[in-house]
């Protein structure tokens, strides 16, 4: 009787044991579950950067085009210009003058524009980076407790 109320003792303290396990066992798959759903809300927000990076790659080359057109058609115009006023030599200078700024404002202009897009392209490049650096370390932090979990049991 001794013996058996032992093993009584040992089965209810091991019961308590494997209560306490499957209950800390429920709380990490609540936090596994919980930090899944963290690194799946940062991959929509890299992928919605991602997209937002591409319409702002697509809007610059846009506007690189219209800049080259708009140069483009200055030059048209200068030279037409040139080709009609031969005669009036003073109102040609005058024009091509004219002409030179604008050109020089387009170019500082599209200059302008490439700076920008430079500085907004690294940004996101950096962005996107740390976002990947994040996600990284989440996905590590991840199997850290999947082998902690494996090791626990």
């Amino acid at each position: 009787q001794e013996e058996k109320k032992q093993l009584t003792l040992k089965v209810e303290e091991l019961e308590r044991k494997l209560e306490s396990t499957s209950a800390q066992n429920i709380e990490f798959l609540q936090v596994i579950a919980k930090r899944e759903e963290s690194i799946h809300q940062c991959q929509l927000r890299l992928e919605e950067k991602s997209r937002e990076c591409s319409s702002l790659a697509r809007q610059l080359e846009m506007a690189i085009e219209d800049a080259k057109r708009q140069v483009e058609q200055a030059r048209e115009r200068a030279v037409s210009r040139e080709r009609a006023a031969q005669s009036k030599m003073l109102g040609l200078e005058t024009q091509l003058s004219r002409n030179k700024t604008d050109l020089n404002q387009l170019r500082r202009s599209k200059e302008d524009a490439e700076r920008r897009y430079e500085s907004r392209l690294q940004d996101l490049r950096d962005r996107l980076e740390q976002s990947e650096s994040t996600n990284r370390s989440m996905q590590n932090y991840v199997q850290f407790l999947k082998s902690s979990y494996d090791n626990v049991f």
